[in-house]
């Protein structure tokens, strides 16, 4: 299935031990309702690690990057609640882009997901992106068990920008410049097995990609779509 819009933020963490349990009834019950209730902004979905070297995955779709860079989204991000202030200190490693959706397709959501964040330069962004359209995305969309695949490209300066939220977990976020996303909807060993040879270094170096090259394998938590709640 395509993503929901043409806009998305991509977020990577840990959790420290302690603040586990808050971080899973705040994510659920304020932030991820909170964030699809902001304007423009459609679904929001959380995935747990299976093998990856940051722990949760976190993917808000929204309407366009426009919707990111609104005012309605910057004044809540600038506006963290007690709550958040509280949850986001325990936030490790978080690695956070805003991205244009530059390329999404295929049939349906899966419960998996595999998350490749890597770098293209500049002067080979172009044909890295079309050789991706013309033949990596849809060699992977025709393999058994893939469910959907999504190129993202980040907004450098609007992911670079320093928010209250950001602030208050006390250390810069990591800006990934390329994500691919694969999504999976069968067996988990045979998902995982695809992943790593289809998103392996070796294939990505042939094709114009830059390590380092995290690849980050998940399953699906929690989904939550478009409410009118709001924590303001």
């Amino acid at each position: 299935m395509s993503l929901a819009g043409e806009g998305a933020v991509a977020i990577w963490h840990d959790i420290a031990p302690e603040g586990r349990e808050d971080f899973y009834a705040w994510h659920g019950h304020e932030h991820m309702p909170e964030r699809v209730g902001i304007p423009g902004f459609l679904r929001g979905r959380r995935y747990v690690a299976i093998e990856a070297d940051l722990e949760f995955f976190n993917l808000y779709e929204a309407l366009s990057v426009e919707t990111l860079k609104s005012q309605d989204y910057t004044a809540r991000v600038n506006a963290p609640t007690p709550w958040t202030l509280s949850a986001v200190k325990h936030f490790r490693s978080v690695a956070r882009s805003i991205c244009r959706v530059a390329h999404s397709a295929g049939p349906a959501q899966g419960g998996l997901i595999a998350t490749l964040r890597y770098d293209v330069s500049d002067e080979a962004g172009a044909a890295h992106k079309d050789t991706l359209l013309r033949q990596t995305i849809p060699d992977l969309l025709a393999r058994p068990g893939v469910a959907g695949v999504h190129l993202l490209t980040a907004d450098a300066q609007a992911s670079g920008v320093a928010t209250a939220e950001q602030k208050a977990r006390g250390v810069a976020n990591a800006v990934p410049r390329w994500v691919l996303l694969v999504e999976g909807w069968g067996d988990e060993e045979a998902f995982v097995a695809l992943a790593k040879a289809e998103l392996s270094a070796a294939k990505l170096d042939v094709i114009g990609g830059e390590g380092p090259y995290s690849l980050g394998l998940y399953r699906h938590q929690v989904t939550r779509t478009k409410t009118a709640w709001s924590a303001g």
